[in-house]
């Protein structure tokens, strides 16, 4: 036997955890007297830096990227984190 319905309202939290909890538990459509739109990034999950390079040593991260089966930024990104865990 289904809980009754309670009064349903959207959560006031900025825990993602807390937010797919719920999401997962109930459905959009359920709230669309509630929702706004946003125009923000709401959740900025990663910050870019821009690297210059000359063409020969982008080329060569491509080639050892290529051959490790990665994308460049992938390899980049491994090489930054092992020195930031050393340093």
């Amino acid at each position: 036997m289904e809980e009754p319905m309670s009064a349903k309202h959207l959560p006031k939290t900025d825990s993602i955890r807390e937010l797919a909890h719920f999401w997962d538990s109930h459905d959009l459509t359920d709230f669309e007297e509630e929702l706004e739109e946003v125009n923000e990034t709401v959740f900025q999950r990663q910050t870019a830096i821009t690297v210059p390079l000359r063409p020969s040593e982008a080329e060569a991260i491509h080639e050892m990227a290529k051959s490790k089966g990665l994308a460049d930024v992938e390899l980049v990104r491994g090489w930054l984190l092992e020195r930031i865990a050393s340093s």
